[in-house]
């Protein structure tokens, strides 16, 4: 089941002049389910993928500077090359599958910034993302980067919630990607 919502941009229905569709992943369990929807997508219009991974700064760094770098860092460069790797992963899918593909790895503290920046950037007719489900009091506390993405992004946005399963439409572009994802 997805979300779809729009804001910004114009969406006629129709996927004819849709070129390229901005894909923010960051491996969690939604993420199989998102890049099967994104596959569904492009494949129905002959789109581009562009697959976002944005690495958030270790709050121990940020937060404390230089004292802890040494103690984090061996930590930040063993999660750098594991994005590295598993954006490698799914960008070799989607190639298996015969569609343009690109990926970009940002990062920065504030993902839905970065997201909307990228998808003005990248001139983006759509947004593929997941949503964690986190409850009401954690997005007002701690804020949803689905959120920040839906009140800003330049063209439409379609969600995946983290409690759902790949939407039927999609189960075919599912087949081709492991589990083990």
């Amino acid at each position: 089941m997805a979300i779809s919502a729009q804001h910004g941009g114009t969406c006629s229905g129709s996927l004819e002049n849709v070129k390229t569709i901005l894909v923010p992943i960051d491996f969690s369990p939604v993420t199989r389910a998102v890049m099967a929807e994104a596959v569904s997508l492009a494949k129905s219009a002959g789109a581009r993928l562009v697959l976002l991974h944005i690495a958030q700064p270790t709050p121990l760094v940020a937060d404390y500077g230089p004292p802890m770098a040494g103690f984090v860092m061996p930590v930040m460069e063993a999660q750098e090359e594991n994005a590295t790797r598993q954006l490698g992963r799914w960008r070799h899918r989607v190639d298996a599958q015969e569609l343009p593909v690109m990926t970009v790895r940002l990062a920065g503290a504030a993902p839905s910034q970065l997201i909307v920046e990228e998808a003005e950037r990248r001139s983006a007719d759509y947004i593929v993302m997941g949503s964690h489900g986190h409850t009401a009091l954690y997005d007002l506390l701690v804020g949803s980067t689905t959120g920040g993405v839906l009140k800003k992004a330049p063209c439409p946005v379609i969600v995946i919630p983290a409690r759902h399963s790949a939407p039927a439409q999609s189960v075919q572009a599912a087949q081709h990607i492991p589990r083990n994802a």
